[in-house]
């Protein structure tokens, strides 16, 4: 069937990513989102034609027809000009009804005229204006996050140190106080205590579930946020959202919670209270280990804000990039409940060997937060971290002897990983600052991928019987 092309007079006041499909000019009842592209000027037939037949023919159209470039003054039209224009200037092909989100390449976005520059200013046409500023495949992937968080609002950005950083610049005034956990991301870690102190913002550290020390914090300091991953990396401590949120409202705190571990499948932490979720969704959204990219969803006023520094910022997450997001979370639903599976399992499996001292994983009854996860978790993830009954080199021997896992950081792709975090992450915080900050040099972080339990657990156990 041939590509239905439609003129700018028809879709003038339609064409554009912000309104809906389903009105008499444009064919169809789905109600899709609008097509991406935006032709500049009328297209006809003839033109597509002509832009179709090879270069030596071009030139012996009329001066009206080359290409859909319009005449120039004095100037026959070179293959130099049609190089740049050629095929384009004349409108892009409606491509609403692609079944996959168009990957819109773009830094900048075109205007008609100088009124539709300002109808967009004055928000009453709906477009872009910088690649900075906004993109239609990243919108579409907010609007898929948001939809899945319950949220309000959805910002997605390069990477999830980049949605965190922000959201801290954003949100926490020079001066200001936060409360974070012990148990987190190093490289949060080393944001808030060599960072945000240049801008006199100071922080309490509490055990994720220490809310005594919590509601001290909230007494004497006048705090902007509550942030805490949970499930946190690598000890997989689960915070009490809804107590947290009880605390710290009546303060006027923000309850930010990093859901990267959860994800949307296994936890919505906006309806347990949190006002914002932030995910590195290069884990599991992504999926597939081959995208970097964040996001922050939640509160419309404090995503404005975030976005507002992001704007200024500029962390902004490429088009191919957020299409790559968009592809994963096709299949996260399918993804995370085998790697939840996998993850109970392996779990069980190694707190019955001999070799391992104690496994860390929310679904197992020993776990410190089991409760809490039970409440707010419908699944419990596909990371467990354990730690081999002896020192900093058996554990090595472990890793090595796994055939199956890749050895690398990152977690939530379809392929098994393992890490020792003392090697991978901490290696230059030495044997006593890693003690402090609580790093066991016999831990091992354990990231499921999506390969059948029975081989992962097969490669496990050989590699056990090695050491």
């Amino acid at each position: 069937m041939a590509p239905l092309f439609v003129s700018c007079d028809q879709l003038r006041n339609i064409y554009s990513p912000l309104t809906t499909r389903g009105m008499h000019s444009l064919p169809g009842k789905q109600g899709r989102i609008v097509p991406f592209v935006r032709p500049s000027k009328s297209i006809s037939r003839q033109q597509i034609f002509v832009s179709a037949v090879p270069d030596h023919a071009i030139h012996e159209q009329s001066s009206d027809q080359k290409n859909g470039v319009p005449p120039t003054v004095g100037v026959e039209n070179s293959n130099g000009l049609l190089a740049v224009h050629g095929g384009e200037m004349s409108g892009r092909p409606r491509v609403s009804d692609s079944l996959t989100t168009p990957i819109v390449q773009t830094a900048t976005y075109t205007f008609t005229n100088t009124q539709e520059l300002i109808d967009y200013q004055e928000g009453r046409y709906g477009s872009y204006e910088y690649g900075r500023y906004g993109n239609p495949t990243v919108k579409t992937l907010e609007d898929k996050i948001k939809a899945m968080e319950l949220a309000e609002d959805c910002l997605v950005s390069s990477s999830g140190m980049n949605a965190a950083t922000t959201m801290l610049l954003a949100l926490v005034p020079a001066g200001g106080h936060i409360v974070t956990t012990t148990d987190c991301y190093r490289r949060t870690r080393q944001f808030i205590q060599t960072f945000l102190p240049k801008m006199g913002i100071t922080a309490t550290v509490i055990d994720p579930s220490d809310l005594g020390a919590l509601e001290r914090a909230l007494d004497e300091h006048n705090v902007a946020l509550f942030f805490s991953e949970s499930p946190t990396n690598p000890y997989l401590r689960c915070v009490d959202i809804p107590k947290i949120k009880a605390l710290c409202e009546p303060k006027g705190a923000a309850v930010v919670i990093d859901s990267t571990f959860a994800t949307p499948i296994n936890q919505q932490a906006i309806t347990l209270g949190a006002d914002l979720v932030i995910h590195s969704a290069t884990k599991y959204l992504g999926g597939h280990q081959d995208v970097l990219a964040g996001a922050i969803a939640g509160r419309s006023d404090l995503v404005a804000s975030v976005r507002h520094m992001h704007h200024i910022l500029g962390g902004t997450i490429d088009p191919h990039a957020a299409y790559l997001v968009m592809r994963g979370m096709k299949t996260l639903d399918v993804r995370v409940e085998r790697q939840n599976a996998t993850g109970m399992e392996l779990a069980r499996r190694l707190s019955a060997h001999p070799k391992i001292s104690h496994v860390h994983y929310p679904g197992l009854e020993n776990h410190p937060d089991h409760e809490i996860a039970k409440q707010q978790m419908k699944g419990f993830g596909g990371v467990i971290s354990f730690e081999v009954d002896g020192d900093l080199w058996r554990t090595a021997a472990l890793i090595d002897a796994v055939k199956l896992p890749y050895i690398a950081p990152s977690l939530g792709g379809v392929e098994t990983l393992i890490e020792q975090p003392t090697v991978v992450s901490y290696w230059d915080q030495g044997p006593d600052k890693r003690a402090e900050i609580g790093i066991k040099d016999n831990l091992i972080r354990f990231s499921c991928g999506i390969e059948p339990v029975d081989d992962i657990w097969a490669d496990l156990e050989q590699a056990l019987d090695s050491i």
